[in-house]
């Protein structure tokens, strides 16, 4: 079966990296709502499989085309496609003596008397976490699929930074709102839900350095429930709340899962990487060691994957015979045998990028009849089943997959608010991308998220959430 796009020149092949995120506050490339969308995790109808929706923006230079579309034309009308070296291709041979040439994004050459891979192949399939070569001590976790530049930190994840604005102001109001008998809620609200992450930390620095004093203690101390919490998530920023919540996760009897998968799951490695330093940094504990004494068994090693960082980059691109090769590992892991093998399982949707699930679940949907997430569901159960199919979700579609995380925070009987108030604060933190969700909330729920919001919250808590996802209050 053969898919528009495979093999032409502008293809999944030696795709450039992905578009950096828009500034924080910038207008979303398109309003909302956007078009229809089909059920979610649902097939696609016919022909019209990851087609670009009406009202998107075209795609620019270096955005990958959504699986399955064809391909732009290649420049030049009539004009032949530079020549391409094929996927899995011996690379040209070179004159006797001369060192071989290495292309961007390759591995570093491999010492004399080892084997030589050829170029871009991927680590041999089954090998992944969880197998021990021969007299090894300890399970070896699968090599990252580098294929080009890393996907940078997000916002608040990467290396200090100092910007050209100042916080001075914001510290004054908020110790102005909190000073003396009685506190302003509204400034609080007005000042701490409408910063991006580096405004955050450059208030927060301004508070302690104008007047001696912790910005989060004051605000626990001034505050209660769960505008409190709210109200500390925005002051920690995302990377300093994240830890927390882990730790607060982890602490005391039982484990909250819901937590660990929503701030670990699906995460860039450059991400993952920031949020392990910080820990150690802030509780002087590896975080490795306090997610592996937490959990257990095969749960404990699906989170080591994770933790490992070792997912494929963004800008690795959709390769038809890998995807074909893990929907096969997929099939011959769980339908095709009597048991499951969890960790193959674990292993692939923890190190692929979002663009090669989405590609992995369409194929395997178009193979076998079945939705992968179907299959997930017969065949796990508990922490993994709800963990893998977090990780299936996000990687299908991610605006999707967070406006249905919100919902099932609100719905049943009472409000799981632990859960609302943090996912809001997470969400917000890119405006773009609250934008989205709100949009595929409506095309989902036939309903605004602010007014299902305000349905099930009140007083300064729902002003607050309200504000976090862009309504004036």
């Amino acid at each position: 079966m053969s898919y528009p796009g495979y093999g032409q020149a502008s293809g999944y092949y030696q795709q450039p990296p992905p578009p950096q995120q828009q500034p924080y506050g910038a207008p979303p490339p398109n309003q909302y709502p956007l078009p229809q969308q089909p059920p979610y995790g649902g097939a696609p109808p016919p022909n019209q499989y990851y087609q670009q929706p009406p009202g998107l923006p075209p795609q620019g230079y270096g955005q990958q085309p959504p699986y399955g579309a064809p391909s732009p034309q290649a420049p030049g009308y009539g004009a032949p496609p530079p020549p391409q070296q094929s996927y899995g291709a011996p690379p040209p041979q070179q004159p006797y003596g001369a060192p071989p040439s290495q292309q961007y994004g390759a591995p570093p050459p491999q010492q004399y008397g080892a084997p030589q891979p050829y170029p871009g192949q991927p680590a041999p399939y089954g090998q992944g976490y969880g197998q021990q070569q021969y007299g090894a001590q300890q399970p070896v976790p699968p090599p990252p699929q580098n294929y080009g530049p890393p996907t940078p930190p997000s916002l608040g994840y990467g290396p200090p930074q100092i910007i050209q604005w100042n916080g001075d102001g914001d510290a004054n109001a908020l110790r102005s709102a909190m000073k003396g008998f009685g506190t302003d809620e509204k400034t609080l609200i007005r000042v701490l839900a409408t910063k991006d992450p580096l405004q955050i930390l450059t208030i927060r620095n301004a508070y302690s350095r104008i007047h001696r004093r912790d910005l989060v203690a004051d605000i626990k101390s001034e505050t209660r429930s769960w505008f409190e919490m709210g109200l500390v998530a925005l002051a920690r920023g995302p990377l300093l709340h994240d830890v927390h919540l882990l730790h607060d996760a982890m602490s005391g009897p039982g484990t909250k899962e819901l937590v660990m998968n929503d701030v670990l799951l699906g995460r860039s490695n450059a991400d993952m990487n920031a949020i392990k330093s910080e820990y150690q940094r802030t509780f002087h504990r590896r975080l490795e060691d306090d997610v592996r004494g937490d959990l257990s068994m095969k749960t404990e090693r699906h989170f080591m994957i994770v933790l490992a960082a070792q997912r494929a980059e963004d800008s690795a691109p959709v390769v038809k015979a890998e995807i074909d090769h893990d929907v096969n590992d997929l099939y011959n892991a769980t339908e095709a045998k009597l048991g499951t093998d969890e960790m193959k399982v674990c292993s692939i949707l923890s190190t692929r990028n979002d663009k090669q699930i989405e590609a992995i679940a369409y194929e395997y949907h178009a193979k076998y009849a079945r939705r992968l997430e179907d299959v997930i569901r017969k065949e796990f159960s508990g922490h993994m089943e709800d963990a893998l199919l977090f990780q299936l979700r996000q990687g299908i579609n991610k605006a999707v997959h967070q406006a249905k995380l919100l919902e099932d925070a609100m719905v049943g009987m009472g409000t799981k608010d632990h859960l609302l108030v943090n996912r809001v604060v997470r969400f917000h933190w890119d405006r773009n991308n609250m934008a989205a969700v709100r949009s595929a909330y409506v095309q989902r729920y036939r309903k605004d998220l602010a007014q299902r919001i305000k349905g099930e919250t009140s007083g300064d808590y729902e002003r607050l959430l309200l504000a976090c996802i862009g309504e004036h209050v």
